[in-house]
């Protein structure tokens, strides 16, 4: 909105005392890291009223769970508000319609399914985790094929959207980018080598990603600052790749696919990573809140939707490389015990609580894996400019 108003009153501004303001409000990157601070500020003034506001609604955690060998360690997290991903999102969606140009269309669809995904996520935690749900003895949340349909059914409209924003034909923007594989050769002059994705194949691409990205950030948020840290530092990736996929001189010389309007995606990266930063000062060890499905499923959808829109699908993927260790723990477990009677791969899934419960303190899995995450960031960077 702030950046539509002095876009309006751009001859005034340039003309005038105020020609600074309008030099750096013209710069997606300024907008950009501008947005990731206000995100951060934010989270952290709302933090205390927002959290004394979840536990006089008595939004608060269990701590059940079905592992035995957890019980111990859940039980001490008891009544701990969740459903904090409200602070999350709205700071992400105010800090962006402030300072992005939302009359982009990728801007404004990444807002949806920010919105989308946070109110799928808040009603299933609102099911879960009222005092009113948990004494009437209903249903603990919405099933795993609720919520899969609603994924899957974003990612069915974002996939069409998405494709046909582009029109018809061969265009970068439908293109399978492939990891050491030049989008350019010479004078900007495409690749013959690139396949270039039907509307089917690329409208599939879109709803595993977003489906499977939200998911496996919901199923690592399990210990304090463990989703959010991660979050936040893929966050800084996905900031990079719409930055160079939104430059058409920088997309060329890295030989990556650039993708028209995609730079105002930077506005909401930044502000992504600003709101987890900020979720952190009252989510790390003890945390005071938990992001619940309502943070995590947004987080996700963002993540997914960046790489979508920029073409960057593997190198997210590779970013998000804890995610998937994730997420994959659990699936291998739950296969592999029903496959066998009732054994087991890890002690517990998903992987962190295996790497607790095998002497880990908490605060080592998470530092350490956010370790982990930042060389994969770093990898994924990489793998960018060696092609």
């Amino acid at each position: 909105m702030l950046y539509l108003i002095v876009k309006w009153l751009e001859q005034w501004f340039s003309e005038g005392p105020l020609n600074p303001l309008w030099g750096v409000m013209n710069q997606v990157q300024f907008r950009a890291l501008a947005a990731a601070g206000l995100s951060f500020l934010l989270v952290l003034v709302f933090g205390r009223r927002t959290i004394r506001w979840l536990v006089r609604m008595k939004i608060g955690d269990s701590g059940a769970t079905d592992a035995e060998a957890l019980r111990t360690h859940t039980s001490s997290k008891a009544n701990t508000p969740t459903m904090g991903g409200i602070l999350i999102v709205g700071a992400i969606v105010a800090s962006t319609a402030l300072l992005a140009d939302v009359s982009e269309f990728y801007v404004y669809l990444g807002l949806i399914v920010t919105v989308w995904l946070a109110v799928l996520g808040g009603f299933d935690d609102w099911l879960k985790l009222t005092a009113m749900q948990r004494a009437s003895g209903s249903r603990q949340g919405l099933y795993a094929w609720e919520k899969l349909i609603f994924q899957l059914g974003l990612g069915l409209l974002v996939g069409w959207f998405v494709y046909h924003h582009a029109g018809a034909g061969d265009d970068l923007r439908h293109v399978l980018n492939l990891p050491f594989q030049k989008t350019y050769m010479r004078a900007g002059q495409f690749n013959p080598a690139l396949v270039f994705l039907t509307p089917g194949i690329f409208i599939a691409i879109a709803m595993l990603m977003l489906a499977g990205m939200s998911n496996a950030v919901n199923i690592t948020d399990g210990m304090d600052g463990l989703a959010g840290g991660i979050s936040g530092i893929v966050g800084i990736g996905v900031f990079v790749l719409a930055l160079i996929a939104g430059d058409q001189a920088i997309a060329q010389y890295l030989y990556v696919p650039y993708v028209p309007g995609s730079g105002e995606l930077t506005v909401l990266a930044g502000a992504t990573v600003g709101a987890c930063l900020g979720f952190l000062w009252w989510n790390c060890s003890p945390a005071q809140v938990f992001m619940g499905d309502t943070g995590a499923l947004a987080l996700g959808g963002v993540l997914g939707y960046v790489a979508i829109v920029t073409r960057q699908e593997i190198a997210v993927l590779l970013m998000s490389g804890v995610f998937l260790i994730e997420i994959g723990s659990v699936a291998l477990q739950v296969a592999y015990f029903k496959a066998t009677g009732g054994r087991r791969i890890f002690r517990v899934a998903p992987y962190h609580h295996h790497l607790h419960l095998g002497g880990w303190p908490e605060q080592q899995v998470v530092v350490r894996l956010w370790i982990v995450s930042v060389l994969l960031v770093v990898v994924a960077l990489a793998s960018i400019k060696l092609r």
